[in-house]
C-alpha cells in the first residue's frame, strides 16, 4: 500500500541530521554501565565468557530464569573480540539498532511511501527512550530492533507472498523471542493479523507459506528452548522465587509474560492505570504530543477507511496491556515505538496542505524543543556544570543548528518542526552522553573503586561481605563476585573484603580485623531524585563502599 510521494526533508538534510545522531549514538558507547540492569546483565555475560558455560544463565551465584539468552550471548561474543568492556556490551545493541531503524523505514516504505518510511526512521531513531537504550543498555534496543524488523518483513509476506520474507519473518520473531520471550513474538503477530484483516487476506495466514513460517521459528527458537530444558527441566531441586521442579521450557514459551503481566514477578506501579500515558509523553519525546495527535486521527478515520489501521491498532493493544499489568517500567513503552513512528510519520505527511495545522504543529514543537532545553539547561549548567570547552563547543555548534532551523526561510513549516526537534534531542544526548553521565558515574562507587584498585590489588584477592554487592565493580574487575566464607583468609597471603557502612557492626562480630582501608562515595544513580540534584547537597546523600585489607 502506497501513497503519493510528498518529499518533505531532502536527501542531504537526512544525510546530515542522521549522521549527528550516529554521533551521539556512537558517544553513548563509551558511557560506563550503571548498577542497574545493565551491569547485571553485563555479568551474566560476563560469566559466559569467563567459564564458556553458554547454557547456564546465572546472575550472582543464582540461576536465571526471567529472561532467554540471545542478549547475553551478543555480548559474551563482543567480549571475546573487544575485550570485557563497556563499549563491548553495548555494541550488539547499537548494530541491532541501526537494523531496527532500518527496519522500521522498510516498514513505513512498505505501509505509506518511502518519504514516509525516511521520517519514520528519523522519528523512532531520534525518540528519548530509543535512544537512552543506547547509552543505559538492558534487553529494549535489540528487543525493538527485532520486532521492527519482523514486522516488516510480515509485511512483505501479505503483501508479496515471497519466501524470502518467510525466511526473515521467521528470525525476526525470533530474534524478539530470544530476547525477551512471547512478547517479541505478541507485538509483530498481533500487527500481521490486523494488517491480514485490513488487507482481506485472513485466508493466507493458513497458507504453506505461513505454517512453513512457524516450523522456522520453532527451529530458530530451538537452542533456547534445550538452554532452558537443560537448565531447568533436568534439575527440578532448583529453587527459583520459592518454587522448585521448573519447567524451564514452559515458563519461557508461556509463563513468563503471564506472571510479569499478572505482577507475580513484581508489582512495580500496578495500580497505575494511566501508566502507559504519563510515561510515553516523555519516553517518546520529541514526538509524543505528535504521535498522540496522529493515533486519535486514525481511530476516528476507520469509519472513512483512511489508510491502514494495523499499527495504531497494534499501539492501542500495548496501550491497554501495559496499562493494566501488574508489573510496568517506562522502558517497556519501546516496543510501541516502531509503530507509532509509521502511523506519526504518515499522519505528519498527509497535513502538507493544511497549513493551519502545521501552523499549530509547529508551535507545539517548539513549545516541546523548548522545554527539552530548559531542562538542559537546569541540568547541565547548574546541577553537573559542564566542565569541558570540547564539550561547550559542541553544544554551541549544535544550538546554532538548532536555531538555524528556527530562523530558516527556504524551510517548509512541516520541515522546519522536524528539523528542530531533531536538533533538540540531539543536543540533548550530546550532552547526556559527553558530560552529564560521566560526571554522575563518578558518584557509582563500584567502577569507581574498579577504576582506583586497577594495578594495585589484584581483584581475584578481593571477597563481598555477606549479601552486598556491586555489578558494576565486578564488571569493570573482570571478575565473578566472591563471597567472603570464615577461613578465607588462611588460604591467601593477603585478601580483601568489600563491604558497605552497614555491615560494619557485622563484621567486628565476627572478629575479622580490618586493615588499610579504601573509601569511594556510592549512591545508586539510577534511582536519582531531586534532592540529589542539588550540588550542595549531593555529598550529604551519597553512602560509602569501603575496601579493607584482612589483617590475620
Amino acid at each position: 500500500m502506497t501513497t503519493t510521494e510528498t518529499r518533505v526533508l531532502s536527501r542531504n538534510l537526512y544525510i546530515f541530521l542522521f549522521s549527528l545522531l550516529g554521533l551521539v549514538y556512537v558517544a553513548g558507547l563509551f558511557v560506563p554501565l550503571m548498577d542497574n540492569d545493565a551491569a547485571h546483565h553485563a555479568n551474566i555475560a560476563l560469566r559466559m565468557y569467563l567459564t564458556g558455560d553458554y547454557v547456564n544463565l546465572v546472575d550472582n551465584g543464582v540461576d536465571y530464569l526471567d529472561k532467554p539468552h540471545l542478549h547475553f550471548w551478543l555480548a559474551a561474543a563482543s567480549f571475546k573480540i573487544f575485550g570485557v568492556t563497556g563499549f563491548a556490551y553495548k555494541l550488539p545493541s547499537l548494530l541491532f539498532t541501526s537494523g531496527g531503524i532500518y527496519s522500521v523505514y522498510r516498514l513505513g516504505k512498505s505501509l505509506y511511501s518511502a518519504e514516509t518510511g525516511r521520517l519514520a526512521a528519523l522519528i523512532i531513531a531520534s525518540s528519548l527512550s530509543f535512544m537512552l537504550a543506547n547509552s543505559d543498555v538492558r534487553m529494549d534496543a535489540i528487543l525493538t530492533a527485532a520486532i521492527a524488523f519482523a514486522a516488516w518483513q510480515l509485511t512483505g509476506l501479505l503483501l508479496t507472498k515471497k519466501w524470502i520474507h518467510v525466511l526473515g519473518a521467521a528470525l525476526g520473531l525470533a530474534l524478539a523471542f530470544s530476547t525477551k520471550g512471547a512478547i517479541g513474538v505478541l507485538v509483530p503477530g498481533l500487527f500481521a493479523i490486523f494488517y491480514a484483516i485490513y488487507l482481506h487476506r485472513t485466508r493466507d495466514l493458513l497458507s504453506v507459506k505461513w505454517l512453513s513460517l512457524l516450523f522456522l521459528f520453532i527451529l530458530f527458537i530451538s537452542p533456547v528452548l534445550y538452554c532452558y530444558y537443560l537448565q531447568f527441566n533436568l534439575h527440578p531441586e532448583k529453587i527459583i522465587r520459592g518454587k522448585d521442579h521448573i519447567n524451564g521450557v514452559r515458563f519461557i514459551l508461556f509463563s513468563q509474560s503471564f506472571e510479569r503481566y499478572t505482577g507475580e514477578m513484581g508489582e512495580t506501579l500496578k495500580k497505575d492505570y494511566l501508566f502507559f500515558i504519563h510515561s510515553f509523553l516523555w519516553t517518546f519525546l520529541p514526538w509524543s504530543l505528535i504521535a498522540i495527535m496522529a493515533f486519535y486521527k486514525k481511530l476516528s478515520g476507520l469509519k472513512a477507511k483512511q489508510g491502514e489501521w494495523a499499527t495504531a491498532f497494534v499501539f492501542l493493544v500495548l496501550v491497554l496491556l501495559v496499562s493494566f499489568s501488574g508489573f510496568k517500567l517506562p522502558h517497556y513503552l519501546n516496543i510501541s515505538f516502531p509503530f507509532a513512528a509509521v502511523f506519526s510519520s504518515g499522519w505528519l505527511l498527509q497535513q502538507h496542505a493544511n497549513p493551519l495545522l502545521l501552523k499549530r504543529i509547529y508551535g507545539v514543537q517548539l513549545f516541546v524543543s523548548l522545554f527539552i532545553l530548559l531542562v538542559l539547561a537546569v541540568v547541565n549548567f547548574w546541577s553537573f556544570q559542564v566542565n569541558s570547552y570540547l564539550v561547550m563547543t559542541g553544544v554551541i555548534l549544535l544550538l546554532s543548528v538548532y536555531i538555524h532551523f528556527i530562523r530558516s526561510t527556504i524551510m517548509s513549516t512541516l520541515a522546519k518542526s522536524i528539523s528542530f526537534s531533531v536538533a533538540a534531542i540531539i543536543l540533548c544526548f550530546f550532552l547526556l552522553n559527553t558530560s552529564l553521565y560521566p560526571q554522575l558515574l563518578k558518584y557509582q562507587g563500584g567502577n569507581m573503586l574498579a577504576k582506583e584498585i586497577k594495578g594495585k590489588i589484584d581483584a581475584r584477592n578481593i571477597y563481598f561481605w555477606g549479601n552486598s554487592n556491586s555489578a558494576s565493580f565486578d564488571f569493570y574487575t573482570g571478575t565473578i563476585r566472591k563471597k567472603y566464607t570464615p577461613g578465607e583468609e588462611s588460604k591467601k597471603e593477603k585478601i580483601w573484603l568489600a563491604y558497605y557502612p552497614k555491615d560494619t557492626l557485622e563484621i567486628v562480630h565476627a572478629g575479622l580485623n580490618l586493615g588499610n582501608t579504601l573509601r569511594m562515595k556510592d549512591y545508586e544513580i539510577s534511582m536519582i531524585d531531586l534532592p540529589f540534584m542539588n550540588p550542595y547537597k549531593r555529598d550529604s546523600l551519597c553512602s560509602t563502599i569501603l575496601l579493607s585489607e584482612l589483617i590475620r
